[in-house]
């Protein structure tokens, strides 16, 4: 039995996963983790929270009639693509990526935070990426500054686009089919949005305390660029 849903009006509309789906359909799903997989303009779209709830979506029926493992395999498509779109842009913009100034779409803190993550954990970085939200837009592209050697990033990436955006996906699927969440599925939703929204939150929070304080960015920068050299 199927139940209706009307869109949840919390947030901006482009961090409502529902509001996405029920507007953009799969189409609007594939660009959205493209964009997020590796574009810079990506960072802030609510990809996990998108990905579950489409899952949720297909298990009820609603405003997604394709079947599961079609949908499982195009996300995966589309991720695997975008980062390999970053990756890309960052090995032909290489270092002047650190050097690029701050802007409403972009804040070199979000570059700093990838690159501290990739020179922990290197290669796997770009499987463990994906599930840290802007983290994960940004390490594809410094994998691409740091002339990471492209078969072993390919490699990565397929496994890390595969395990996210499958796995996520079929997550919302299953747990979709349970009676307690199908019976409070807005709420679900409204959680969903809220946990999507948070990391951004934080982000933004730190990057204007950041803004106050010149002399600590100074030394992070100091303390990034030999990494790149």
């Amino acid at each position: 039995m199927s139940t209706s849903l009307a869109p949840v009006a919390v947030g901006p509309s482009l961090l409502n996963p529902e509001w996405l789906i029920s507007t953009f359909g799969l189409i609007g799903i594939l660009a959205i983790v493209f964009a997020e997989s590796g574009l810079l303009i990506g960072f802030f779209l609510p990809g996990d929270s998108l990905l579950f709830t489409a899952g949720l979506l297909v298990a009820d029926g609603h405003y997604l009639h394709q079947p599961l493992w079609l949908l499982c395999l195009l996300v995966a498509v589309a991720a695997i693509t975008g980062d390999q779109v970053g990756y890309l842009f960052g090995k032909r913009v290489g270092p002047n990526l650190f050097r690029r100034p701050n802007s409403r779409l972009f804040k070199q803190d979000n570059v700093h935070r990838a690159n501290d993550f990739f020179a922990r954990y290197g290669a796997r970085s770009v499987v463990l990426a994906r599930f840290v939200p802007i983290v994960r837009t940004f390490t594809p592209i410094i994998a691409g500054v740091s002339r990471m050697h492209y078969r072993t990033f390919l490699i990565y990436n397929v496994i890390g686009g595969t395990l996210w955006g499958v796995g996520v996906t079929v997550l919302g699927y299953f747990l979709g089919q349970v009676a307690f969440v199908k019976a409070n599925i807005e709420v679900i939703l409204i959680g969903i949005v809220v946990v999507s929204v948070l990391p951004i939150g934080i982000q933004l929070l730190r990057s204007r305390r950041a803004a106050g304080t010149p002399a600590a960015d100074a030394a992070a920068a100091a303390e990034v660029a030999p990494r790149i050299d």
